[in-house]
């Protein structure tokens, strides 16, 4: 990957942005974006839109979404102590023990997330899962008031993890899911050759995915595409105990993967087939019987319906603050859609026969 792309990655996977608190990850976007696109505005939910050849046809909008998931301070105790909830599906028993960040109007505040010493619990209580209610957030203040003049309820929390290499091609970070999804829709942006474009094309990082969705169905709306591609992450397989026969198989290094099923436009399916053809390209390909769970499903139903579909990368240990994958597979996927955009001519017709 070249050296301003892997900044770009690194700088927006570690800017905090849980759903409703995307602006840091935004402001990353929008000074990378502003490099090569024709146009670059934010709407009043936060979504940033990138388009290169805006009049052209058809219309083309590729997501990601740049929201992760993390955690709201809601009260503060009289100790000084933080309790929190989740923002977004965030697996309750591997937080105690983490380190984590406050993100508050003064800056980052380091905190830890503390429960009871297992020395100190009962028998049947180490067995149990805690409830987000029972654990913490200690930042070192000796009451409320010490706490309260570097933190305020409603302030967003991220696990303090950041982008890290265990070789030279996989990575570490939270937040991956899905960040890596706005960062692959800009990469293809940018790989675009403007010469042989047709095709309207708009890099849109969507916000608040993992709470319902929602910028993906207002942006889609004002873009008004006939071609709307989400770019997610997947379940990767291929580490122990992983079910193959419920989820398929999917591995790291694999190249992009396709999606067939009811969120997916047949049509669009097989311009990405050709594209992967024709760019030379690994792909893998999984079967979505039901609602695909990304951006793709709120945008196949906008105004009168999209030609939708999705490009996934693989992905391990989803939802948790060690997201792991690989950076050949981000630039694969980024070619494919430049591919696949070159390719689309005025008039490209999506209704499945």
């Amino acid at each position: 990957m070249r050296r301003e792309s892997l900044v770009f990655l690194e700088e927006l996977v570690n800017a905090p942005s849980p759903s409703g608190f995307e602006q840091p990850a935004q402001s990353v976007v929008r000074q990378y974006a502003e490099r090569f696109a024709d146009e670059v505005v934010t709407d009043v939910m936060g979504n940033v839109i990138a388009g290169v050849n805006p009049g052209g046809k058809p219309r083309v909008m590729l997501a990601g979404h740049c929201d992760e998931i993390g955690f709201m301070v809601r009260y503060i105790t009289d100790q000084g102590f933080l309790h929190f909830s989740p923002i977004g599906g965030v697996d309750a028993h591997l937080v105690p023990g983490q380190k984590v960040h406050v993100h508050g109007a003064k800056g980052h505040v380091l905190g830890v997330v503390g429960k009871k010493a297992i020395h100190l619990m009962r028998a049947e209580e180490r067995r149990k899962v805690l409830d987000f209610h029972q654990q913490w957030v200690d930042i070192g203040a000796v009451d409320r008031k010490g706490a309260e003049k570097r933190v305020s309820v409603g302030d967003a929390i991220t696990f303090a993890t950041v982008f890290e290499r265990l070789t030279t091609n996989i990575a570490v970070a939270r937040g991956f899911d899905d960040k890596m999804g706005s960062f692959v829709v800009m990469e293809a942006l940018r790989l675009i050759p403007r010469s042989k474009l047709k095709a309207a094309v708009f890099a849109v990082s969507t916000v608040q995915e993992e709470v319902g969705l929602r910028g993906a169905t207002t942006s889609a709306f004002s873009v008004d595409p006939q071609v709307a591609i989400a770019v997610d992450v997947t379940h990767a397989t291929d580490y122990p105990d992983a079910d193959k026969t419920q989820f398929g198989e999917t591995k790291l290094g694999g190249g992009p993967v396709l999606h067939r099923g009811a969120n997916m436009n047949p049509v669009v399916t097989a311009h990405l087939l050709a594209a992967s053809t024709k760019a030379r390209l690994k792909h893998q390909m999984i079967g979505v019987p039901g609602r695909s769970g990304t951006d793709a499903w709120a945008m196949q139903l906008v105004r009168g319906g999209l030609a939708s579909s999705v490009v996934s990368v693989p992905l391990r240990y989803m939802h948790t603050p060690i997201e792991v994958l690989d950076i050949r597979d981000l630039q694969a996927a980024a070619k494919l859609l430049a591919t696949f955009c070159v390719d689309l001519k005025p008039g490209t017709d999506f209704v499945p026969k």
